[in-house]
């Protein structure tokens, strides 16, 4: 099988540095981070922004959205978590994660994202663990819960399930890791990975969870089981085919697709039956750094649309021949 994606359109009003998180709401926009420390919210018909906040003095490098599009989560350089409410522009929490005082020691963030259920948010960085933070607005960043990996890695990227069951956190030495929110345990470790996990993205359904690392692969987990009951195992595909490290990767709505962004200046769909790559995009303006599908499921017939971040500022939008 070979798929066509047709270039839609930009953004309208690129950043001034590379695009470091784009994810594509269920309201039909896209929320951007970057380097250059700005955050926008586009029309994803037009391109046009309808919200930006003024650039912070560091680059913005975690970003994501809860599933009903009012929310956006994001997390600066040095660790100021912030959350901003996408229907009016405002922000309406801050965290500074590394500023703690002497009997609570900081734990800078690096990575994070939003409970689906609400409520409360992760985050990992420097220490290898996973910390749970309030999400309420008044009580915006208290501790709730330190999930705890057993090493002391870098935490690359964390993503609850959509189920609002787990948390996957990847490291920068190759290693996924999957906690129970209920016991507060790990659940598993995978070492599917030779070098950092760059992305991690969940399928609809919470059962599978795919990895994008610095090794140039990508790797499938089904997360509902180890077929050889080894630690460690729970791959069930690999996928390879870019020619450098892979930052970015999106499992598609109806869980057929996998589409993945790299330092190669490629993007590449992947159909996730036939472990096979299924369309390359060479014109993506330098390194992608982003991708995310449109959460709405593609019509009957269609691969669907996701956008993507680049090296040169700009957010692009991308539909499968056919898609409207």
């Amino acid at each position: 099988m070979s798929l066509a994606f047709l270039h839609a359109h930009d953004c309208a009003e690129p950043h001034e540095d590379s695009v470091w998180g784009a994810r594509w709401t269920i309201n039909d926009t896209v929320v951007s981070i970057s380097a250059d420390g700005a955050i926008k919210q586009f029309n994803s018909t037009s391109g046009q922004p309808s919200h930006y906040l003024p650039p912070h003095t560091l680059g913005l490098v975690s970003l994501d959205v809860d599933p009903d599009g009012r929310l956006a989560l994001y997390n600066s350089l040095e660790g100021l978590t912030s959350l901003w409410d996408l229907s009016n522009g405002d922000v309406v929490g801050k965290y500074e994660s590394y500023a703690r005082g002497p009997s609570d020691p900081a734990e800078p963030a690096w990575a994070v994202s939003l409970n689906p259920k609400g409520g409360t948010y992760a985050s990992t960085g420097g220490s290898g663990n996973v910390t749970i933070h309030s999400a309420e607005r008044d009580s915006f960043g208290e501790r709730r819960a330190t999930l705890a990996s057993g090493r002391n890695k870098f935490g690359m990227s964390c993503k609850y399930s959509p189920d609002g069951t787990r948390v996957a956190m990847s490291s920068d030495a190759g290693q996924i890791y999957i906690f129970d929110l209920a016991s507060e345990k790990l659940l598993s470790t995978y070492t599917s990975h030779a070098m950092a996990v760059r992305s991690i993205a969940w399928s609809y359904d919470s059962q599978l969870l795919v990895t994008a690392s610095e090794d140039k692969r990508l790797t499938l987990h089904d997360v509902r089981y180890s077929p050889s009951g080894k630690p460690g195992s729970g791959a069930v595909a690999t996928f390879a085919g870019h020619s450098s490290w892979v930052l970015s990767a999106d499992i598609s709505p109806d869980g057929r697709l996998v589409v993945s962004g790299s330092a190669d200046k490629s993007i590449k769909v992947w159909d996730i039956s036939s472990r096979a790559s299924v369309s390359t995009i060479h014109d993506t303006g330098g390194e992608v750094w982003s991708v995310s599908w449109r959460p709405k499921p593609p019509a009957v017939g269609s691969p669907g649309s996701f956008v993507s971040g680049s090296e040169d500022g700009k957010v692009r939008w991308w539909r499968g021949a056919g898609a409207g």
